[in-house]
């Protein structure tokens, strides 16, 4: 990956952190405040975070740990995404399924990566 590439996939994981709070803070209170908007707090900030810590790590070995942590904190986030339901609320369900939408294309991105540097691959036979 360039180094562009880098800072624009640190930026979209600390977008999609940031979108993720904002969305929260328009829940009703007794949603914003419960177990499943904590932990969705929790994992969608930890999928940028590893992802920093990915592109700081000293081996390839720990890079590969952290892009795994952030591909599984992006399925994380996706599955308490799916914990709340908004069709009550159009606005807020449409801002939750293009979250999810993210997350998903997160998880994508960082298996593809995954795959691509640090997956070994099958040498040939000769």
């Amino acid at each position: 990956m360039t180094n562009a590439e880098r800072q624009d996939l640190a930026e979209r994981t600390a977008d999609f952190g940031k979108n993720i709070r904002r969305w929260l803070h328009q829940l009703p209170k007794q949603l914003a405040y419960s177990d499943d908007a904590k932990q969705l707090l929790r994992s969608s900030g930890s999928v940028g975070a590893n992802y920093i810590e990915a592109n700081e790590a000293f081996t390839k070995k720990d890079c590969a740990y952290h892009l795994k942590i952030s591909r599984k904190e992006a399925k994380e986030s996706m599955f308490w995404l799916d914990m709340f339901d908004m069709r009550l609320e159009p606005a807020l369900e449409q801002e939750r399924l293009s979250l999810l939408k993210e997350a998903r294309s997160l998880k994508l991105i960082f298996h593809s990566i995954i795959q691509k540097y640090y997956t070994p691959q099958p040498q040939p036979l000769t």
